[in-house]
């Protein structure tokens, strides 16, 4: 119940009895108003101070006004502004909203004006709505994440579509999904929302499209959004402008150096928000953690594998075994600097990018005013491959002919121009600052760059630790990404590099991440007596070490615990065994079933599938007659294809299964959550 609410509910109630009090009655009154007047104080300084931590700027750019139906209203905003086209998005790194808003952008070429838009913050029961607009569309750009969900701003309408039964006919749609083909359920979110909005009435423009982002997801965007136009013409009976559109989205604001310092609130919003940490914490409002323990996991080899452990006391954020805490990191100095160099400009100019679409809710696209410097190395992703709409934006600085009509040829839909874009961009594996550096006469405005350039996602790390243990501090285990590109240059990763920096110092104070937990499906069986198997090589071993913990300490409690089975792989006992001798310990003392694959401590590699395939006797009794759980942790591409095989060939064999039933008896222990898998690619 609301403040408002309460007051509206307790005045009359007061209003109602007093007639009928005397005067020891009106003591007692007054002694109650004046308790529920103290009362009311307290919890408004409590919302106030909770409001104002909301308020309070962070790291990824929020809207500091509250949320009105009015301000929900879609379809106000599309008359208001004379528009039809709207563009919904549904993303979890940034993807799916750069995809909306290049579409909605473009449809001012074939005259239909754009509006970008996060269901979060729609009240989508307006679709039904959409119609009253004469050539209206609604066009969806869906990310599918985890074990085949919504992403977090779309689950709300993921939901609604799913549980309600709206009539949408007359709604005009077209649905682009952005997936990953290593994964289960390939652009599932997309499927389904496509094929639902049928069911219930809405007419579909044009047919759905599927990126796959293991391959290469901005030619499948490109090659879906080059027939989805002529689709809209027809249907709408219009014709393109001809016209090319690079409209700028955003307006720039320089600022002297007489300006006062209150203007920095890019600076602030970082500072502000980690100086001043108030719980909740959340992706837009981490907690800044302290690095306790930074230490090597290899023991030899040119690899790197760090042990991180973070402190959260304090933060009231509690996490299970199976969680994700997600870290903001900062890009390298050095490349930051090359994008100053190259474009000619001051990094600690301080400005402000300012959206020219007044309807639009995200006013910046990131925290402003602010420095260069500080856009550059916290809110941009300067590190991956730019794509082709960047590309194009970037030919109009070259003032070198040749130089200008390779990226025009790179961001066309031409066959060479895309094999170009391939070879150039995605094989030889260019950032921004190699483009710049190869291509000397493309020098770019630095405030249209920081437009271009999508925003620095933080990056997802699977704990490997249990809360029973360690209540107040979160590990994680990474591995180092540093190698050498096909023209010779030295890449490091953004979040690893910066996480190694991170070591604490006996005469230094701690260092800090900022910092927050993800929710994962990724769960022990609740009942610690129920046997489970798990898959996990190299760092996909992270989470069950967290698993394994907790297992231990239910033992140590008197609890009967079930089997606990783990399949491990490295190349080499005595490189990267990560956590050997704790995993030894637990097979010595009979809590842990040990299988290792070292891949190349003999002549013919060793995988965890072989080791598998030579157990399936214990696989079986586990899975197949004890309705144990099965986890696989790690790579999506291979391993855990390949895993799913070696299973389906164990059902089939040792269950007198044929290989339908093996596939079905799969998905019905995924169902029952008894299958779980948190891989990557």
């Amino acid at each position: 119940m609301s403040q408002v609410e309460a007051e509206l509910r307790t005045e009359p109630v007061a209003e109602n009895v007093q007639p009928l009090f005397g005067t020891i009655d009106f003591i007692l009154l007054a002694i109650i108003v004046g308790f529920a007047g103290w009362y009311y104080l307290r919890n408004k300084k409590k919302n106030d101070e909770s409001a104002n931590a909301a308020r309070s700027y962070s790291i990824q750019p929020t809207t500091m006004t509250l949320q009105t139906s009015s301000d929900n209203s879609f379809i106000k905003k599309l008359k208001t502004s004379g528009r039809s086209l709207v563009v919904f998005y549904g993303s979890q790194t940034g993807t799916g909203e750069e995809f909306a808003g290049r579409l909605a952008k473009e449809g001012l070429r074939y005259r239909m004006k754009g509006m970008v838009a996060d269901p979060e913050e729609c009240d989508m029961e307006e679709l039904v709505s959409l119609k009253t607009i004469p050539n209206s569309l609604a066009v969806f750009c869906l990310a599918t994440y985890g074990e085949g969900d919504p992403t977090d701003n779309a689950m709300e309408f993921y939901e609604w579509l799913q549980n309600g039964d709206a009539d949408l006919s007359g709604l005009n749609y077209a649905v682009f999904g952005l997936g990953n083909k290593t994964y289960e359920h390939y652009n599932q979110v997309a499927i389904y929302v496509d094929k639902r909005l049928e069911e219930l009435g809405a007419t579909r423009v044009y047919d759905l499209g599927l990126g796959d982002d293991d391959a290469n997801i901005e030619d499948d965007f490109i090659t879906w959004k080059d027939k989805f136009w002529p689709a809209v013409c027809e249907f709408f009976n219009i014709e393109s402008t001809g016209e090319d559109v690079s409209i700028r989205q955003y307006r720039l604001q320089e600022f002297t150096d007489e300006m006062p310092e209150r203007i920095f609130t890019g600076e602030m919003a970082r500072l502000h928000s980690l100086q001043n940490q108030r719980p909740p914490f959340d992706a837009k409002n981490p907690f800044l953690a302290k690095v306790i323990v930074n230490r090597e996991l290899h023991k030899g080899g040119d690899r790197s594998c760090m042990h991180i452990e973070f402190d959260i006391e304090g933060s009231k954020m509690r996490y299970d075994a199976g969680d994700h805490i997600a870290a903001y990191p900062t890009n390298d100095q050095e490349l930051v600097e090359k994008i100053g160099k190259h474009t000619n400009t001051d990094l600690d100019t301080v400005f402000t990018l300012i959206n020219t679409d007044e309807e639009s809710s995200k006013k910046h696209p990131f925290p402003c005013p602010c420095s260069y410097r500080t856009a550059l190395t916290y809110y941009l992703d300067i590190t991956m491959n730019p794509r082709t709409h960047v590309l194009k934006e970037l030919s109009e600085y070259c003032s070198d002919a040749e130089e200008k009509e390779k990226l025009k040829s790179m961001s066309s839909t031409k066959p060479e121009g895309k094999a170009l874009y391939q070879k150039w961009i995605i094989e030889e594996n260019r950032n921004i600052v190699h483009v710049l550096e190869d291509l000397p006469s493309c020098r770019p405005a630095l405030d249209h760059l920081c437009e271009l350039l999508p925003r620095l996602q933080p990056r997802y790390y699977s704990i490997s630790s249990s809360p029973k243990l360690y209540p107040t501090t979160v590990h994680i285990t990474a591995v180092l990404v540093d190698y050498t590109t096909p023209t010779g240059r030295h890449n490091k990763g953004v979040a690893t590099t910066f996480l190694a920096s991170k070591k604490p110092q006996l005469d230094a104070p701690p260092p800090t991440v900022p910092v927050f937990i993800r929710k994962s499906q990724f769960r022990l069986p609740t009942k610690p007596q129920t046997p489970i198997i798990m898959v996990g090589p190299g760092t996909g071993l992270a989470p069950f070490r967290g698993f394994i913990q907790e297992r231990d300490f239910h033992a140590k409690d008197g609890k009967t615990v079930g089997e606990t089975v783990l399949y491990f792989g490295c190349r080499k006992r005595s490189e990267d065994f990560i956590y050997g001798e704790e995993l030894e310990e637990y097979a010595k003392k009979g809590l842990l079933t040990l299988h290792v694959a070292f891949s190349r401590d003999q002549a013919h590699k060793v995988y965890v599938t072989h080791l598998l395939e030579k157990s399936a006797d214990e696989l079986w009794r586990i899975i197949g007659e004890n309705n144990g759980h099965f986890y696989i942790c790690g790579d999506a591409r291979n391993m855990a294809s390949d895993v799913r095989n070696v299973i389906t060939k164990i059902l089939i064999n040792k269950g007198n299964m044929t290989e339908d039933d093996a596939v079905a008896y799969l998905k019905k222990m995924e169902t029952q959550k008894r299958l779980s898998a948190d891989v990557w690619s």
